[in-house]
């Protein structure tokens, strides 16, 4: 089988790679992607490895990076993409890398110290001119009303008391949320011995720090005493004031005002010729930064791959180990002896023996990855298991849209996704961060295929949005029921509801040639005749589907060599699926060809022979559907009834049967072999018994050990968990019944309490024609969030049930895990 159905053939290489020229070998494996390296150095501690310095080197690059990267997004700046393929750099690079990292980072250090001490310089220098210009004028006013008129002056007359007192000012701005509480505090503390004014700035003022426009708080404190000023500058200190020198002189302020106006002109020219520097040095950081980080990552990437191999005796080469795929050891080969060949010795490459479990290795492409994602979210495959995913890619739709069936929905669903699909090469649309646009793009052809298989399972339904549509004409007619019934406008007066009788020569006509006839949809009992049908079609889809999943187990045991279990497992399984449910699918469609409308009346009901088929009885009033029908019955139980020891007791018996012989024929081997030493020379003793002892422990790890209970136990719960869950598996997919008429009542409903309210609005063409556009937005939105959305939800998630717990768990163990190769794919994106 090919890779999709089976995984691929994973072999163990070993890998001698020359100490020259080992770094450029893994990095051309990182490009390529081919192998999945071994750790050899577990029991190594990650501080104790070969290349734990350049380990070192390259994260701390990675944190000068990352400060650059911040440096380029604070300035409000993007980074472009890396070029395409740029390779892991040589080593001799990386001191250059780190020596033009550091000299930029420095760079960046010093002239963004600048910036901030320039703007922090400028902003006190326009807090300083808001001060001077604010319009304070010494002395302003008393702090309290009971004091001196504004008029009074602060100094007092000559001979009056305090004449000897000189009046100080303090000037400075605080931030206005803090502006309150310092006044009150000022005010507390001096006892009133102070004039203080408090002005908002005209002009917002940007902070130095967040760049961002603050408005400021200026103030004038005028005060007497050296106590005083003592409080006042202590206070201002623990509210983090600006305080700015405040001349008492009118001439002298305006002359400060000026002078401070030059230096912040001069302050602006010298911070812009700092910005523009600091744009050419983030330039070069934008140039630069996206190749070096794509190189560091490659070569950090390599050099923890070379810390997982092992040093040879002779310190000559590395050796490492590696998983890879048999088809791609010749490109491995190739890769090697391409990058080893400037050393002058080329790299071995050689397959050694292991009795690890491979890795599993499934290639898949934009169509196959989301459903094999479908498949690995349940467990990855064991190797060379059977992959459950081909056939997936059909059942997984087909049973969404047994539940999904309209035509109409599963039409808009298809469009969403084949919109996603022909674009989906289209950069905006793969780049896109939202994280629920993502999950529907990478399921896009899955989405696809759910809606083409709704459309196709909605024709069989025949409902389009709840509606049925007439594309064949009717398999019923309604004249010649009419023409032979006699029909009179007396019996049309008292009987609203009319029966077509199918025996009624002419009223019939034949099956509908594609799916439901339309008739139905304007029957009362439409409920009933689709509730039978879809009840019987998920009972049919079940067993079907359950019995499909024990076949596919047959190509498991023949490729792992497990021909018991074809006789001990899989025929039993088979026996008791298809001899009991296998027998009820058999009874629904037997009952479907055989019996006519004539003889529809008398029909037997097939739950009670079922029933009675457990029960080893007959009901009077329920005759038989076939001759010897009871014999078949019983048999068929009596056969699933043997089959559950055959289940639970032929393997562990087997097996145990294969490990007595086994120890019997290594017994008499260690006999013959024993009875051999004895007749050679004393010499030869020593040599062969350290070959003997090698021997024997080399088959001590080839044999597994065999513990009857653990089997016995395993097989216990694999017969139970089989035969209970036939039952309840089969019960499970009635949910395919359940959901399908939820989602028809649910689309019924939506149609007649939206879209036929508005179609039986009266009136004016025109008006209801105005009225309809809001109704059918509101019927489409509805339409979308409800059934589409909720509704394809909820059976998304039940298919996805029927496939892990039904289908899968009859041949897929999913105890495996992924082959990941040592590939620099990430680092390029």
């Amino acid at each position: 089988m090919g890779s999709m159905f089976r995984s691929e053939e994973v072999a163990l290489v070993q890998l001698f790679l020359p100490t020259a020229a080992a770094y450029t070998c893994v990095s051309q494996l990182g490009e390529l992607g081919l192998v999945e390296f071994r750790d050899l150095n577990a029991s190594v501690s990650a501080f104790q490895r070969r290349f734990v310095v350049d380990v070192r080197r390259c994260e701390e690059l990675e944190k000068t990076f990352t400060f650059l990267q911040e440096e380029v997004w604070r300035a409000g700046l993007t980074l472009p993409l890396p070029e395409a393929g740029l390779p892991a750099p040589p080593p001799r690079d990386l001191l250059r890398i780190q020596e033009e990292t550091d000299r930029l980072a420095q760079e960046l250090r010093d002239v963004r110290g600048n910036q901030q001490a320039l703007r922090a310089q400028w902003h006190q220098l326009q807090l300083h001119a808001a001060v001077l210009g604010q319009g304070h004028s010494p002395p302003v006013a008393a702090t309290h009303t009971d004091g001196p008129s504004e008029r009074t002056p602060l100094l007092q007359a000559p001979g009056e008391p305090h004449q000897d007192l000189r009046v100080n000012f303090v000037a400075g701005a605080v931030e206005p949320q803090k502006a309150a509480a310092l006044e009150r505090l000022l005010w507390r503390a001096c006892r009133g011995f102070l004039i203080a004014s408090f002005r908002e700035t005209e002009q917002q003022l940007e902070d130095p720090v967040t760049g961002e426009p603050a408005t400021w708080m200026t103030f004038l404190i005028s005060y007497w005493g050296g106590q005083i000023g003592q409080k006042i500058r202590k206070i201002t200190d623990c509210f983090h004031c600006h305080v700015f020198p405040f001349a008492e002189e009118e001439a002298a302020r305006h002359a400060a005002l000026q002078q401070l106006q030059q230096q912040s002109q001069e302050l602006q020219e010298v911070l812009g010729e700092t910005e523009r520097f600091l744009s050419q040095v983030l330039g070069r950081v934008q140039r630069l930064l996206p190749s070096w980080q794509v190189q560091i990552r490659k070569m950090k990437a390599v050099y923890l791959a070379l810390n997982q191999c092992s040093m040879s005796s002779t310190h000559k080469c590395l050796i490492a180990e590696a998983w890879c795929a048999t088809r791609d050891l010749p490109a491995l080969q190739q890769a090697l002896q391409d990058s080893s060949s400037e050393a002058g010795v080329s790299a071995v490459v050689h397959c050694i023996p292991c009795r690890d479990m491979p890795p599993t290795l499934i290639r898949t492409n934009r169509f196959t990855a989301s459903f094999q994602g479908i498949v690995d979210a349940y467990g990855v495959g064991r190797y060379q298991e059977v992959n459950p995913a081909p056939y997936t890619i059909i059942t997984f739709p087909f049973l969404f849209a047994v539940m999904f069936g309209d035509v109409g929905h599963g039409l808009l669903m298809f469009l969403f996704a084949l919109a996603m699909v022909l674009a989906e090469n289209q950069p905006a649309v793969k780049s896109a961060q939202n994280e629920i646009w993502r999950t529907f793009f990478g399921g896009r052809y899955l989405l696809l295929l759910m809606g083409l298989f709704s459309i196709y399972t909605g024709f069989i339904y025949n409902e389009c949005f709840s509606r049925a549509t007439a594309i064949f004409p009717s398999g019923w007619s309604v004249a010649a029921m009419a023409n032979q019934s006699g029909w009179s406008d007396a019996f049309l007066a008292q009987h609203q509801l009319l029966a077509l009788d199918p025996n009624v020569t002419g009223v019939f006509l034949g099956p509908y040639p594609f799916g439901i006839d339309p008739v139905w949809s304007l029957a009362v009992n439409h409920l009933s005749f689709l509730n039978s049908f879809k009840m019987k079609m998920s009972v049919i889809l079940g067993v079907t589907h359950m019995t499909f999943g024990v076949v596919l187990g047959v190509f498991n045991h023949v490729h792992f060599g497990q021909w018991h279990r074809l006789l001990l497992e899989t025929l039993p399984e088979l026996v008791f699926l298809l001899g009991l449910f296998g027998y009820l699918v058999f009874l629904v469609v037997y009952k479907w060809l055989r019996l006519t409308a004539a003889s529809a009346a008398t029909a037997p009901s097939i739950l009670i022979h079922f029933i009675n088929m457990f029960l080893f009885s007959r009901s009077p009033t329920n005759r038989p559907l076939f001759q010897g029908q009871e014999v078949v019955q019983s048999t068929l139980v009596v056969l699933a009834l043997a089959t559950v020891p055959v289940l639970l007791l032929g393997t562990p018996l087997f097996l145990r049967r294969k490990h007595q012989r086994r120890q019997s024929r290594r017994r008499r081997l260690l006999d013959e072999d024993k009875a051999g030493l004895l007749g050679q020379p004393d010499v030869s003793v020593a040599s062969q018994n350290s070959d003997e002892e090698k021997a024997g422990c080399l088959g001590d790890q080839e044999e597994e050990e065999f513990v009857l209970s653990e089997v016995f136990m395993h097989q216990a719960i694999h017969t139970i968990e089989f035969c209970l869950g036939c039952i309840s598996n089969t019960a499970s997919y009635l949910r395919l019944w359940a959901l399908s008429l939820a989602h028809a009542q649910l689309s019924e409903v939506l149609w007649a309490m939206v879209m036929r309210v508005g179609l039986g609005l009266g009136g004016e063409m025109g008006v209801e024609a105005v009225l309809l556009v809001p109704i059918f937005a509101a019927f489409a939105v509805m339409t979308v969030a409800i059934l589409l959305v909720m509704e394809g939800l909820s059976a998304f998630l039940h298919a996805l049930r029927l496939h892990w717990v039904e289908f899968q768990n009859k041949f897929y163990s999913g105890s495996g895990y992924k082959l990941s190769p040592f590939t620099f794919a990430v680092e390029d994106e």
